[in-house]
């Protein structure tokens, strides 16, 4: 009994005495090699375009034809989408939230992440230590070794403890660290992009449908108008007041405005199978929203954020930067390996022939041990170190072509918002004029004035201007959201609690 506890009492002298030399050396150890990952400088502009933005954009009097104003330096709602006007809407963006499986890969992908991180950070931050029991059988003759004697057979028992410990000098650990906690960073902000992305595509997916159910009714309208027109063509023509020619060229005419709505509707079907598989469910499982135009609304203030904020909301941005961010750290755990590395070890057990002596006084045997190794001659290492800064130097352009894109995004969606309203407040003219031309001709009629043939015609071009004033209201809709979804969306969902960070304070 008093042998368990000396061994145990030594085990445990020993054990501390490794963990303490082992921490002890940590906090010597210092900075770790390589540079210190510094974040890029904020883009040196204050604008998106040459030329300035309007106060507002050019109103329209008809259905989504509000004057838009651009808000410099505000940011979105995390829940943009609501600013659309559509309960319907929203409701489908909040349940494909929950149930897309785009979303439920990227948040496993950022859980797997966050686990290696904490495996690397186990088996690097702090000691190992195992427990061994074994037993052998060995038969030994003497006379290998030049005695006399018969041969003989012996068990051999044995158990122990042992503790190692890793520590670089250089801070190579640390750095391998900081790049794993940078790429969950990058899982994180992939994911933000992820729900930013799929919510942006709900939205223009059910605007697109909204659109195509307004040019599919005003485009049967026109056909409804040119297929009366060619009966009264025809009667014209059996009569003979009207030459044949005219039948066919209006046949002509109504014929393609026919197979014109096939092709619609087919566009139509595709945009709610779109819709279904982004909410997550099949294409037939069950109804999508049958979106109209007049359920949206307009937003009437955009906001628009200066450049610099830009870069530290868009998740494409942030993600980049988390590479450029572990480009840096892998450069510096290739730096570190040229520097010396040192191993700390040591064990405890005890060794008997039977296992009752096991833990008796005397058999108890143990080792501690420093291993400190330094490359002298390996090629390899100075090649991974040039390799590391190549991947930084890629790392840092990546970045660069990310933000130019990104603003390049917002540059185009800000100069299609204002040209898109000009567009429509010419379309909305047009249709005004239309419109007024066919009641003019309505009451020619009524007085014997003009023909039904030529109310017929002017009905048809007041429902070709309609179906154009229809691409134009829901354009500005599509506009409104791809501005959202370039100035970043709302607030991120996870990226202000930086992973990063976090690893930083246990690191330290």
């Amino acid at each position: 009994m008093n042998g368990e506890r000396g061994i145990a009492s030594g085990l445990t002298r020993v054990m501390a005495a490794a963990i303490v030399a082992g921490l002890a050396a940590g906090l010597l150890a210092g900075c770790a090699v390589g540079p210190d990952f510094q974040r890029p400088a904020a883009p040196d502009v204050s604008g998106y375009t040459t030329a300035p933005l309007p106060a507002q954009t050019a109103s329209a009097p008809t259905l989504l034809g509000g004057a838009q104003r651009f808000e410099a330096g505000k940011g979105a709602d995390a829940r943009w989408w609501r600013s659309l006007g559509s309960a319907r809407l929203d409701a489908l963006i909040d349940r494909a939230l929950v149930a897309s499986p785009t979303l439920a890969s990227a948040k496993a992908t950022l859980r797997q992440a966050q686990e290696v991180y904490s495996a690397q950070a186990g088996a690097t931050l702090y000691p190992q230590v195992d427990a061994g029991v074994g037993a052998q059988r060995q038969r030994m003759n003497p006379a290998a070794l030049g005695l006399s004697g018969d041969a003989q057979e012996f068990s051999l028992y044995n158990a122990g403890i042992g503790v190692h410990y890793r520590l670089d000098l250089a801070g190579g650990n640390r750095r391998a660290l900081e790049a794993l906690a940078a790429r969950t960073d990058y899982r994180r902000y992939e994911l933000d992009g992820a729900r930013l992305t799929l919510a942006a595509n709900i939205a223009t997916a059910a605007i697109t449908r909204a659109r195509l159910a307004g040019q599919i009714a005003a485009t049967q309208a026109m056909l409804d108008a040119q297929s009366e027109q060619l009966d009264l063509t025809r009667e014209g023509a059996r009569i003979g007041q009207i030459a044949p020619d005219e039948v066919l060229a209006l046949q002509t005419q109504v014929e393609q405005t026919r197979a014109a709505l096939p092709v619609l509707r087919k566009q139509l079907e595709q945009t709610e199978h779109l819709l279904a598989v982004l909410a997550g469910q099949p294409p037939g499982a069950g109804a999508v929203p049958a979106f109209t135009l007049d359920e949206f609304r307009l937003p009437a203030d955009l906001p628009v954020l200066l450049p610099s904020e830009l870069v530290r909301r868009r998740p494409d941005i942030q993600a980049a930067e988390a590479l450029l961010h572990a480009a840096t750290a892998d450069y510096g755990v290739a730096v570190a390996k040229l520097y010396p590395q040192l191993d700390l070890s040591a064990s405890l057990g005890s060794q008997a022939l039977t296992t009752g002596a096991l833990f008796g006084a005397g058999s108890a045997v143990w080792s501690v041990m420093a291993q400190l190794t330094q490359p002298l001659f390996n090629p390899g290492l100075p090649a991974q170190k040039r390799a590391s800064l190549a991947a930084l130097d890629a790392a840092a352009a990546n970045y660069q072509a990310v933000v130019l894109d990104a603003l390049r995004n917002v540059a185009d969606a800000l100069r299609a918002l204002d040209h898109d309203a000009q567009a429509l407040a010419a379309w909305a003219a047009a249709d005004k004029a239309a419109q007024a031309s066919v009641e003019s001709i309505r009451s020619q009629y009524a007085l014997g004035a003009a023909s039904y043939v030529q109310l017929l015609i002017a009905s048809q071009q007041a429902q070709q201007t309609r179906t154009s004033l229809v691409a134009a209201q829901a354009q500005r809709l599509a506009d409104s959201a791809a501005l959202y979804q370039a100035m970043g969306g709302g607030a991120p969902g996870s990226g202000d609690a930086s992973n990063l960070e976090q690893a930083g304070k246990r690191i330290d």
